[in-house]
């Protein structure tokens, strides 16, 4: 075959990049061609997504395919989940989309307790409650400006606001509108039973497509102005950990997944959703993925409680490399101080290693005051915290699980990586660190024909991408201790 050129446009929450993706058939091989940072808005007592500066942004990484001579055939966007846009009835943009950490979600649960039950909408949904939920951000719409939400004639999930930028066609994409607690879980389509409690009207959502459908190619004016070409716009898997993985290079059915970044999302794949009293105890959310599969999985708090450490050591003048807190902690005395990442002071911005020392003060610890007991602290906490998921899961789901893969930017981290196999007593794969991409790009081989499935699309990402294995060692009373006193700290 002739090299399949496509251009997996990746949104985060703090920035963006166009990745040129090569495909010979056999071998994938990435370019990055645009990187740009991604800045909300505090504008009028509402955050929001500075979305128009987004999509001039897309535009130059696609200008620059045609500058550059890549003859892209495709184009795909993935972006994090729940947030939307609203279109009226001209098919114009009324407002820029609101940011999920916008406080007028606030408690809303309670409100919305109201009209549906939190146990009513997991049974249907199988999303676990959080503030920011689509469900929840439409509710505190209609309670706090109904006039909007009339005029409005469809409401767009952010990949698909961008697309429509693109192509002028409005459909909202399965991955994604999953993610907001929107959709019964078991039909794959829209809850309307839900929707229609809190008043919220059917015609506002675009038709549900599947990723790997085709939009076709770029609205006349959009093409004039980013250098004419025949590039077409792909429905991706346009949630980003959906994206993510499709690039796991899983081998078999019975692996677990840590999608490693600022956030850490762990779980597994279903062909079903996993929805019961159990499951809704345990916090456990389902989510959809490419090809029907499902995303049973849990929302940890990962390398962001390194990353704002690091900040705050910035902050005192002391510009530590990730290296160099690595170095240190690795001198530092195992399991000396131990957290529970996902308490709630950890959540938020500030002097987070004086958060931990307050937690281990608070719980009558070890208080860790070098870099190096602080950063130890953490891997091992969060390795723990992987334990107990693993195991969680597995009872979940009633069978045992042979590998971990890891994939996205903690795989750098191979310290976390092998503190993970000694905490779980299980293999850990870590690899792809660019995840999302891949899988992004692997969704557009896969609507152009070239490759014919999920188990193929992962035998091209094993092939393509150096992975690390890591076995656990023979420290696994240390971890036991450990994990005793760790499960006294939740």
């Amino acid at each position: 075959m002739s090299e399949l050129k496509m251009l997996a446009i990746d949104l985060g929450a703090s920035s963006g990049r166009g990745i040129i993706g090569s495909f010979d058939g056999e071998k994938l091989t990435l370019r990055e061609n645009h990187r740009f940072s991604n800045d909300p808005v505090f504008v009028n007592g509402r955050f929001t997504w500075d979305i128009l500066r987004i999509f001039f942004e897309i535009k130059n990484s696609v200008t620059k395919t045609v500058i550059e001579g890549d003859n892209v055939s495709s184009m795909g966007i993935d972006t994090w989940g729940v947030d939307y846009g609203f279109i009226d009835k001209n098919g114009r943009m009324m407002a820029n989309p609101t940011h999920y950490r916008d406080t007028r979600t606030l408690g809303i649960t309670d409100y919305v307790k109201n009209f549906v039950s939190p146990e009513e909408i997991y049974k249907v949904t199988g999303i676990q409650a959080i503030d920011f939920n689509t469900l929840n951000q439409l509710a505190a719409d209609k309670r706090d400006d109904p006039e909007m939400l009339e005029r409005a004639e469809k409401m767009l999930f952010i990949p698909d606001l961008l697309n429509y930028f693109l192509t002028g066609k409005m459909v909202t994409e399965y991955t994604v509108a999953s993610t907001g607690m929107i959709l019964d879980a078991a039909k794959r389509d829209f809850a309307f039973d839900l929707t229609d409690r809190l008043g919220i009207r059917r015609s506002l959502f675009a038709p549900l497509v599947q990723p790997c459908n085709g939009l076709g190619g770029l609205l006349p004016q959009i093409n004039e102005e980013v250098g004419k070409n025949n590039i077409k716009v792909v429905n991706v898997a346009s949630h980003d950990t959906a994206s993510a993985v499709i690039a796991v290079p899983a081998k078999n059915k019975d692996f677990i997944y840590i999608s490693s970044g600022t956030w850490s999302l762990m779980g597994a794949e279903l062909s079903e959703p996993l929805i019961n009293d159990e499951t809704r105890a345990a916090n456990f959310t389902n989510e959809g993925g490419i090809m029907n599969t499902i995303r049973f999985l849990k929302n940890i708090m990962g390398l962001w409680i390194i990353q704002e450490s690091r900040r705050q050591w910035k902050r005192e003048g002391k510009d530590y490399s990730f290296a160099q807190m690595e170095m240190w902690a690795k001198e530092e005395k195992p399991f000396a101080s131990l957290i529970n990442p996902d308490y709630y002071t950890f959540n938020t911005p500030g002097n987070m290693p004086e958060k931990i020392r307050d937690f281990c003060r608070a719980t009558g610890q070890h208080v860790p005051e070098s870099v190096g007991e602080v950063v130890r602290c953490i891997y091992e906490s969060l390795a723990l915290k992987y334990r107990y998921t693993v195991e969680t899961i597995e009872k979940l789901m009633g069978k045992k699980t042979s590998v971990i893969n890891v994939v996205g930017g903690g795989t750098k981290d191979k310290f976390l990586s092998q503190m993970t196999a000694d905490a779980c007593g299980i293999p850990v794969c870590a690899g792809p660190e660019e995840a999302t991409a891949i899988g992004n790009l692997m969704t557009q081989a896969i609507a152009a024909g070239e490759i014919a499935n999920l188990d193929e699309a992962r035998d091209v990402v094993a092939a393509s991408f150096e992975l690390k294995h890591y076995e656990p060692t023979a420290q696994r009373d240390d971890w036991d201790r450990a994990y005793e006193k760790f499960m006294k700290l939740q």
